[in-house]
């Protein structure tokens, strides 16, 4: 249903937030009265901000505005996400380490959105955009390698040492040309790339110390955008279900869906929690590029919160580190580490609570050996992060908007989605959604009763995030691991040089894609690729159609 804005009011009611007190351009209407379609309400009305300038990833959705305690909470979490966890052990944002990832959440989502791709050389974690997370894992198996954790460290806190070695890990960039030379057939020509990651085995610590890593390979994947996820958690599991029965049926996708997530009419895999208070209640997935997380209460948000700085909370009394135990087991025996544990472990421990990291020989001196193991093992740290702090990161979390469409009544774009909608890209680039009544899931079982009422909800919304949340192959060279790649929502994507200042558009899963164009030809790199006749019929068209495609897709 068409509806009318008028976007001097909303400048007046403050729903418009332009950092230089001006509409954006991008905004239809100019102070008039203007006729806008649906697609035009990507986040729905609950769910839309019409602030397109530098800020436009930051705002709280109309929920939150709405509430004054969410609208508190929302500007509390928000401090969880951009400032920087330190390694002291008291204070605000205290409780960095012993091993971690990053300082902050917004050195992996630079300007709220999804990471940047990054130059060619060494892998540097404090540069801010920096959201590559590097995927170590067993080329025969494809699962991830147990000596590591998923999410690899990096970054240490004295006297403890960093798990890999970040200075010696090269990226490389890769030129590529495809099967069509890089040039269409009105002779215009694009260029592809791809990254390659190298991790020496001098890199790895317990490589060093005498564990046999064996076979291992490295992938990237960037972080994803976060805002609008709370919207994407409102669509019903039964919806999931029904877009997953609809493809299988249809069968129009070469390499059909993954046999690990769904089969047969019914899910093969799905999302559980018992490590962290869950009962292992089964939920569909829905989030990370590689589907790895189910409801966003427990998805990789809540996750990230925990592992990226190894601060605990109270569901999560524990480090976060490789399932092989070989961390632990290799710093316990390092006579650097224990050399420089005592005067750690009195700092983290000073009124000796935790008696097992304080055990004595009988000659009176300290078993640091033991020490260090049962710290590094221990399920019983001490809370770092509050209750409600982690709740204050969720609401955040939950209440970031999405841009509204823009240029929505401009010829060409409006080109540009009726073309994006004839080559069938939009089968599994689904348009829109309606999400149910958005009851508050949480594998973890954190967020229930009292906690999960403090979170905002957006019920019966119609939504447009261009996704149909399901995994796809395109076979591009040097994949993602797996090859199973769930499709990226669009939505707000073509504000992410403006939102970061990224140098590029970043966009495909490892930021190979450094304009629209080139992320729309990786499609059709393959002829296995399940949106290959859609690439070879995009080609054929004329270069002012291309262009309308290109710019639809970064309105929207």
């Amino acid at each position: 249903m068409n509806k009318y804005l008028y976007i001097a009011a909303f400048i007046t009611m403050g729903l418009v937030a332009c950092s230089d007190d001006e509409v954006s351009s991008d905004t239809p209407g100019g102070g008039e009265s203007t006729e806008l379609p649906d697609w035009y309400y990507t986040g729905g009305e609950l769910g839309t901000t019409f602030n397109t300038t530098s800020t436009a990833f930051e705002d709280p959705t109309p929920v939150v505005e709405a509430s004054a305690s969410m609208s508190s909470a929302f500007f509390r979490g928000e401090q969880f996400f951009e400032k920087p966890y330190t390694s002291n052990f008291s204070g605000m944002r205290h409780g960095l380490g012993p091993v971690y990832i990053r300082t902050s959440c917004q050195h992996c989502h630079p300007g709220y959105g999804h990471g940047q791709s990054q130059p060619a050389g060494s892998f540097n974690t404090n540069e801010i955009g920096n959201g590559y997370l590097l995927v170590v894992y067993n080329p025969e198996t494809n699962a991830y390698v147990s000596w590591l954790s998923g999410m690899p460290q990096t970054q240490a806190v004295a006297p403890f040492k960093a798990p890999l070695d970040e200075t010696q890990i090269q990226l490389t960039w890769h030129e590529y040309t495809d099967s069509w030379g890089n040039k269409f057939p009105d002779g215009e020509t694009y260029q592809l790339r791809y990254p390659e990651v190298e991790i020496p085995q001098s890199a790895i610590y317990v490589a060093n110390k005498g564990y046999d890593v064996g076979n291992y390979e490295v992938r990237l994947e960037s972080t994803i955008g976060i805002y609008g996820t709370g919207l994407l958690d409102a669509i019903t599991d039964e919806d999931l279900k029904a877009q997953y029965t609809q493809e299988e049926q249809d069968g129009y996708l070469k390499n059909g869906l993954n046999p690990n997530i769904f089969a047969n009419g019914d899910w093969t895999g799905q999302y559980a929690n018992t490590a962290q208070g869950g009962d292992g209640t089964k939920y569909p997935y829905r989030y990370t590029y590689a589907l790895s997380r189910g409801p966003l209460q427990d998805a990789a948000g809540a996750n990230a919160f925990w592992n990226i700085t190894n601060a605990t909370r109270s569901d999560r009394r524990f480090h976060y580190l490789d399932a092989a135990g070989t961390y632990a087991l290799y710093s316990s025996q390092d006579a650097d580490v224990q050399a420089g544990f005592r005067a750690y472990i009195e700092q983290a421990d000073p009124d000796k609570s935790h008696a097992d990291w304080h055990i004595q020989n009988a000659d009176g001196t300290y078993d640091e050996e033991q020490n260090i193991y049962n710290y590094l093992t221990s399920k019983e740290l001490d809370v770092e992060v509050s209750d409600q702090d982690y709740i204050d990161l969720m609401v955040w979390h939950r209440g970031l908007a999405v841009p509204a469409a823009r240029n929505v009544d401009d010829e060409e774009v409006l080109r540009g989605k009726e073309l994006f909608e004839q080559l069938n890209c939009t089968y599994c680039h689904k348009p829109s959604w309606t999400t149910g009544d958005d009851e508050i899931r949480d594998p973890a079982r954190f967020f229930v009763g009292e906690k999960a009422d403090q979170l905002p909800r957006y019920p019966n919304q119609t939504i447009w995030p261009y996704t149909d949340m399901v995994q796809h192959k395109l076979h591009m060279v040097n994949d993602i691991r797996t090859g199973w790649c769930r499709t990226t929502p669009l939505w707000g994507r073509g504000l992410h040089q403006r939102c970061t200042g990224a140098e590029y558009a970043d966009r495909l899963h490892d930021c190979r894609a450094r304009t629209t164009m080139e992320a729309i030809m990786w499609h059709g790199t393959s002829t296995q690729s399940d949106a290959y006749e859609q690439i070879a019929a995009f080609r054929k068209l004329s270069k002012e159609d291309r262009d309308a495609v290109v710019k639809f897709l970064d309105s929207i």
